[in-house]
């Protein structure tokens, strides 16, 4: 099974919703999505800052956290429980492609890659301007 993750963004509802509708209002998240339903993966999840792993219909509350204010230490505990949240779906995971950031990835990947599962990063290196045109450029209009 292929998935792809892609983190939260700061741009939020103000309103309880799903986590795919949560960060709609974020150009990023919105062109990210179209872009990941477009290609080839089994399923994708939301990397929350707040709530770990989500499904794209889980309903959550408005927050105001972001892994960039955390210690590194609270960056590890936020990744044990995605693990956790990982595992607990049974998914028989061969590949996960990250459409995060580096602080979403940085204790995630190792462990996951000790596991035997490929890791790949497809806009490792890109600032948010160049992610943005990636996808404006690599997604077809629907």
């Amino acid at each position: 099974m292929k998935i792809a993750l892609i983190s939260c963004t700061k741009l939020k509802a103000n309103y309880p919703c799903s986590a795919r509708e949560m960060y709609q209002n974020s150009p990023l998240f919105k062109k990210g999505v179209s872009f990941i339903e477009q290609k080839n993966y089994d399923e994708w999840f939301v990397l929350s800052a707040n709530y770990g792993l989500l499904k794209q219909d889980d309903v959550i509350e408005p927050y105001d956290v972001t892994l960039n204010d955390m210690k590194s230490l609270e960056r590890k505990k936020w990744a044990d429980l995605v693990l956790k949240q990982i595992d607990y779906l049974q998914l028989h995971l061969e590949q996960i492609d990250f459409y995060a950031g580096r602080k979403y990835r940085e204790h995630l990947i190792p462990i996951i890659e000790q596991k035997g599962i490929n890791c790949c990063v497809p806009l490792q290196g890109k600032g948010i301007g160049e992610q943005l045109q990636f996808y404006t450029i690599n997604t077809k209009l629907k």
